[in-house]
């Protein structure tokens, strides 16, 4: 399929790195530290417990949704006060948190395809969850970074795509979202406008009934590679 792409927005979580080894590592660490620091607090609340009550910070502050910091802030604040600890403790457990929310590691493909793509094209990181390029090391590869608590909205709502191509300055049809979700990513950006590249690492069905993604891969080489084609050059790796 060719069309025109002039930029591109790109899903981080799950797309350049899976997420599932940062959160257990998160779950670890910030466990540990409670328990020095808080051992009342680790005790109430060991893993299981704290991911039930941040389920219920979820469900009870829809307001929050689209701010998943603010959803970890106040899970802290609730599990140290109902421990009798001190709440002074939630910006040095955030901060615990967050440093190793932003120790990743890479797809295999990811790093080179991403150079690849953004020697191509202009690339928006578009993102629901709270990694900060910065700190990982990869701002280099993106003219910027957009989060759904930056925009006061999250994917699939088409305001975000659309504030995206706003600073891109390119109407919707010629920038193409990447991402893996199939609603969030895909479907959200078709429905606002924009084209839709699926990354389908794990092999699962597309289960969208009305709509089909304009490309599809099961790593994001293959879309460097379909990129380079446009361009007339020989892809150096195989695409899906």
């Amino acid at each position: 399929m060719n069309f025109p792409v002039r930029a591109i927005t790109l899903d981080l979580d799950d797309t350049l790195w899976p997420f599932a080894p940062i959160g257990e590592r998160i779950d670890n660490v910030l466990h540990d530290w409670l328990q020095q620091h808080s051992p009342r607090t680790a005790e109430l609340f060991p893993i299981a417990a704290m991911h039930r009550l941040r389920a219920q910070v979820f469900e009870h502050n829809p307001h929050l949704a689209y701010d998943l910091g603010a959803i970890r802030r106040l899970t802290l604040q609730q599990a140290l006060a109902a421990s009798g600890a001190d709440t002074a403790l939630v910006e040095p457990a955030y901060e615990v948190f967050y440093a190793e929310r932003n120790r990743v590691e890479c797809y295999p493909d990811a790093l080179g395809a991403l150079a690849r793509i953004a020697a191509r094209v202009p690339v928006a990181a578009l993102t629901n969850g709270n990694a900060d390029l910065q700190r990982i090391g990869l701002e280099r590869h993106f003219v910027f970074q957009l989060g759904a608590r930056e925009h006061g909205a999250a994917k699939p709502e088409a305001s975000i795509f659309h504030a995206a191509c706003a600073r891109l300055q390119l109407p919707p049809s010629q920038v193409l979202h990447v991402g893996d979700h199939i609603e969030m990513d895909v479907v959200g950006a078709m429905q606002a406008g924009l084209r839709g590249c699926w990354i389908n690492r794990e092999r699962q069905h597309w289960t969208h009934p009305q709509l089909q993604p304009d490309l599809h891969f099961d790593t994001l080489a293959g879309l460097a590679d379909w990129l380079d084609a446009q361009a007339g050059d020989t892809p150096s790796t195989a695409g899906a």
